[in-house]
């Protein structure tokens, strides 16, 4: 998936705020890297290069992407909600979709754009500016 790939530099005090916040696989959850960039003084779209400077993956994102959630059956009104901030390619941010979830709850969220026509884009940690899967579906 595209980013921008910065050139981060992290001194010894950031890794470790990085790797003390580890979850048991190894790997940075979605919450704790917004919370890390916040103690390490960065940018969260920045986070995912600081992470990959080190040789951390983020995971569990809290909208169901690059994990193991089980998703079900979309919730329509959730569905409707979400198609109000549509552009016309049917893209939404990823911050605009954690608005949302406020008002009803990450899981019916993601339960209503992982397997819909909805085209996420721009990760707030900077993972992705676009679903690669939805670029497949569409060529």
């Amino acid at each position: 998936m595209a980013k921008l790939n910065k050139d981060i530099q992290l001194d010894e005090t950031q890794k470790e705020l990085i790797l003390t916040n580890l979850d048991d696989d190894g790997k940075l959850s979605c919450l704790k890297a917004f919370k890390v960039a916040h103690l390490i003084g960065i940018k969260s779209t920045d986070m995912i290069d600081a992470c990959e400077s080190i040789g951390i993956k983020i995971s569990n994102c809290e909208l169901g992407f690059f994990d193991k959630i089980k998703f079900e059956n979309a919730k329509t009104a959730v569905y409707n909600k979400i198609s109000q901030n549509f552009t016309q390619n049917k893209d939404i941010s990823c911050k605009t979709l954690w608005y949302i979830s406020k008002q009803s709850s990450f899981r019916q969220v993601g339960n209503s754009i992982k397997h819909s026509d909805i085209e996420t884009i721009r990760c707030q940690l900077g993972c992705f500016h676009k679903r690669k899967e939805h670029d497949e579906i569409k060529n």
